[in-house]
């Protein structure tokens, strides 16, 4: 019945071809999302028998997101590209409202020192992964309507940050430093392939390195994250901790790994084995043969989404070019910052790694993104991804191939 309602609005997933999919992204993408569940079976397995007396029991809650992850993929799979630049503005206030009400006692619940969640009976969301993609959208739509603007003035330049900064300070006060570091990043590299002057691009750098040395300094905890990761093993059993035990764990795991399942590091000696540190426990596991292939996956699946973007722009679809661009730096940005804290590359930060730490929200962002991803290839392909366009059967009559 649903089918039937949706019918005369064409996706990848209903035309006249069939299922119509760009099927390397969603490969690479179904990879990471078992490749992830596996890890968090094996990871939460000690913690999950001891806190519940089920050794599956985060492995069921995982499927679980991994299923509303589908749904939320397939879903966004519908939405026609220029429904969500219509819908922008109202995603960006919607943005802001989850983050003012994540830190309203009572409302936010606070883990670990931080209020980053709002709580329900069941699960948890937090407002933050919202709102880096909603802030994504936005900004798309603001580099289309300001195009010329944002290339030539100052102006143009300035006024995305009257938005970007107050909501990073929202984010800072959860606080969430590793978001605010990953949504900024990913608007910096929208603007700078919207156009804006290497003279601009440069100043804006210097400002952002400035304004995070400033915030380290301003925050005892931050200045001795910094201190510790640059010699973990001066406090090995204090601040050093968390880092120790994973660099411990890479160096158990050596080049094919001690073996699925057959981790010690997850033994209650690696903090959150399952979440933030989950590639740790995977390089030991699988070993540096399983890592690199790893993050080969991941290198694959950020580069397929460039070259999504590239194409929507080729196509002369440039609000779902930037969508995809922002949408493929904020998966590189927390790539790049979960493994280097896992390599002792970068200070901890509490930032998961797309579609494979645990957490319900994360991934099922995840999974959203790549449904959008999915829909922006395929409008761009068919050049049919127009709300003017009249849709109709014999559009789709001929099969199109893909050439990519």
């Amino acid at each position: 019945m649903i089918f039937g309602i949706l019918k005369p609005y064409p996706s990848p997933l209903i035309s006249g071809r069939g299922i119509d999919l760009d099927f390397p992204m969603l490969a690479g993408c179904l990879a990471l999302l078992g490749l992830g569940l596996v890890m968090i079976t094996s990871a939460s397995s000690e913690v999950a028998a001891v806190q519940s007396g089920n050794p599956l029991y985060h492995m069921f809650r995982h499927l679980v997101y991994v299923f509303l992850g589908l749904v939320a993929c397939g879903a966004t799979m519908m939405v026609p590209i220029a429904t969500w630049q219509r819908m922008g503005f109202t995603m960006l206030l919607g943005a802001f409202g989850l983050l003012v009400l994540v830190l309203v006692p009572g409302i936010g619940r606070e883990v670990n020192g931080s209020m980053r969640w709002i709580g329900f009976s069941f699960f948890n969301v937090q407002p933050s992964e919202i709102a880096k993609v909603f802030v994504v959208i936005y900004l798309a739509g603001y580099l289309v309507r300001r195009q010329t603007e944002v290339r030539e003035t100052w102006m143009g330049f300035f006024k995305p940050f009257i938005v970007l900064l107050p909501m990073a300070a929202l984010l800072l006060m959860e606080p969430d430093f590793g978001a605010t570091v990953v949504m900024m990043g990913a608007a910096a590299a929208m603007l700078f392939l919207g156009g804006v002057g290497l003279f601009r691009f440069s100043l804006m750098v210097v400002l952002a390195v400035v304004a995070v040395f400033v915030l380290v300094q301003a925050q005892p905890y931050r200045m001795a994250r910094l201190i510790t990761f640059t010699d973990p093993w001066s406090d090995q059993f204090g601040s050093g901790y968390q880092l120790t035990q994973a660099l411990i764990a890479f160096g158990r795991g050596e080049w094919l790994g001690v073996g699925l399942g057959n981790s010690v590091q997850k033994q209650f000696y690696l903090p959150e084995a399952h979440t933030d540190f989950v590639f740790s426990v995977l390089a030991e596991e699988l070993g540096v043969v399983g890592s690199l292939l790893t993050i080969a996956l991941f290198v694959f699946v950020t580069v397929r989404a460039l070259y999504i973007g590239l194409w929507a722009e080729k196509a002369k679809q440039f609000f779902a070019a930037y969508v995809a661009f922002g949408l493929a730096f904020l998966w590189i940005g927390q790539f790049l910052i979960n493994i280097g804290v896992n390599v002792g590359l970068l200070p901890t930060k509490g930032l998961t790694l797309p579609f494979l730490s645990y957490g319900g929200s994360s991934l099922v962002i995840c999974c959203a993104c790549v449904g959008l991803l999915l829909r922006i290839e395929w409008e761009s392909r068919t050049h049919l991804g127009s709300e003017e366009h009249e849709f109709s059967e014999s559009d789709f009559a001929e099969e199109t191939s893909h050439g990519r």
